[in-house]
């Protein structure tokens, strides 16, 4: 067990079952915000603490700036490097609401008898001093949906017509992808990585072929699905490529994806919500099991400004971001 036993830390290794395999626990607060739920929609409320390092942090960042969201929903950071004592606040990103230490003790303040791994991103309930959620998936669902009343843009990545879709994507891409990854970096056998690579790849493929003839993952409209998507591939070859041995194959190598990804990187608020110094810096430094002398890597050279040809495809961003 990693995290913290009844509000006790103990500390941030990575669990492997009996064969080597990487096991992500699952996460703990799970309440809702929105207008039929017990946790109502006020502007002003809710606080989200991410890392900027963090893919699953990343895409309730994305969310949250597409939609307008900065006045009504405050945000802050945590440190990218992560040590023994887990995320920690410091004197260039304290904590705004308590002056706390480390995230740690914001689950402890929520529960003082908190078991569990601790992680971002984290939505927090000023009002009643709790956390609401601390799963990402959920966070993005409710900021983009019952964040309606609250944003500033008319920007739905959850549009009907399109929404068994993006649900099945967003099942399809978690397992080889977005946690794919990590299934390949903390293996700890030959077989469990061979395993996770071969899924990666294969998935990863599959993907590149889907986007060569639609701009986005459910066709012409962007949505939750693609923001999933691009918070492992805007990482990859930065940090999964070499520091996870995800080596087969980069990103910036694949036709489609690559594309794809420049696409979604000059969209209008995706850009400032990506910070690859604190990427990079959290992955290579952060893992000193995979990474022993914590040295970050200095490549690749790559552009995410560059052109892309995806405008050609049907679609693009919703009106408010042009």
């Amino acid at each position: 067990m990693s995290g913290l036993i009844d509000g006790e830390w103990v500390g941030t290794d990575y669990e492997t079952d009996d064969d080597g395999e990487f096991r992500r626990q699952e996460t703990t607060f799970r309440d809702r915000i929105g207008p039929d739920e017990a946790v109502p929609v006020e502007a002003g409320r809710y606080h989200v603490y991410i890392c900027r390092a963090c893919p699953w942090a990343h895409r309730v960042a994305m969310t949250r700036a597409l939609k307008g969201l900065d006045d009504a929903i405050s945000l802050s950071l945590v440190q990218p490097e992560r040590y023994d004592q887990g995320w920690e606040f410091s004197e260039a990103t304290p904590d705004p609401l308590y002056g706390e230490e480390y995230l740690r003790d914001i689950y402890v303040r929520a529960d003082p008898d908190y078991t569990g791994r601790v992680t971002v991103p984290v939505l927090w309930d000023r009002k009643q001093e709790t956390i609401v959620n601390n799963e990402s998936r959920e966070i993005m669902r409710m900021l983009d949906v019952a964040g309606d009343d609250l944003a500033t843009r008319d920007v739905d990545l959850y549009p009907k017509g399109y929404r068994d879709e993006v649900d099945t994507l967003l099942d399809d891409i978690y397992d080889p992808i977005n946690n794919g990854v990590y299934r390949a970096g903390f293996a700890d056998s030959q077989a469990a990585y061979d395993r996770a690579v071969d899924e990666l790849f294969d998935a990863l493929d599959r993907y590149d072929d889907r986007l060569a003839d639609r701009r986005y993952l459910a066709g012409d409209r962007l949505t939750e699905a693609d923001l999933a998507m691009f918070a492992t591939l805007v990482r990859f070859d930065h940090v999964y490529h070499t520091h996870f041995k995800c080596n087969r194959r980069a990103i910036h190598e694949y036709e489609n994806l690559w594309g794809y990804t420049k696409d979604l990187y000059t969209t209008p608020g995706i850009e400032r919500t990506v910070n690859m110094d604190h990427i990079t810096r959290h992955y290579y430094v952060s893992h000193g099991d995979v990474n022993p002398k914590r040295l970050v890597a200095t490549g690749p050279d790559i552009d995410f400004t560059e052109g892309h040809d995806r405008d050609r495809l049907p679609g693009g961003p919703p009106e408010a971001l042009r």
